[in-house]
């Protein structure tokens, strides 16, 4: 069984892009999907609608900056206060390119900082990259699960 790809985006457009887009990179993983921080959170601590999922965290979390409830630097900063989650590799995937962001970002622990390219196929292409770099060729930490692929 392969970890999921957690992707928090709220705008319709950009999810159906991103899932596109990860679809033609092959990956065997699931993509679970939330709209807001608040989901996200909810989520990752398995609570309220996510209470009976499958326990274990995602192999990468695909995180938007502006998010409605709860915005994605308020997410990060949860994130890496917590034991149990700080270990989880995070993607800052936004339109942003206002260096605070940036820097607010990197000052929380993101691992990665990506601006949406505006050209489809661009999009397209880098989210085939993040999805391959993050599921797939990344080491997580020592001592993490790994779930490995079955043929």
């Amino acid at each position: 069984m392969l970890k999921p790809i957690l992707l928090v985006e709220d705008n319709p457009n950009d999810l159906e892009l991103t899932l596109i887009a990860l679809e033609k990179s092959q990956l065997a993983n699931d993509v679970v999907v939330v709209r807001d921080g608040a989901e996200a959170m909810d989520y990752l601590n398995a609570e309220g609608d996510f209470a009976g999922r499958a326990t274990g965290n995602p192999a990468v979390i695909l995180l938007d900056l502006k998010l409605p409830k709860i915005d994605g630097l308020e997410v990060l900063r949860m994130i890496r206060t917590n034991a149990g989650l700080k270990s989880i590799p995070v993607v800052m995937l936004t339109s942003s390119r206002e260096e605070q962001d940036l820097l607010r970002s990197y000052e929380l622990g993101v691992n990665a900082y990506v601006v949406k390219p505006v050209d489809f196929k661009e999009f397209i292409r880098a989210i085939a990259d993040l999805g391959i770099f993050w599921a797939v060729l990344n080491e997580p930490p020592p001592g993490s699960m790994r779930y490995v692929r079955r043929s």
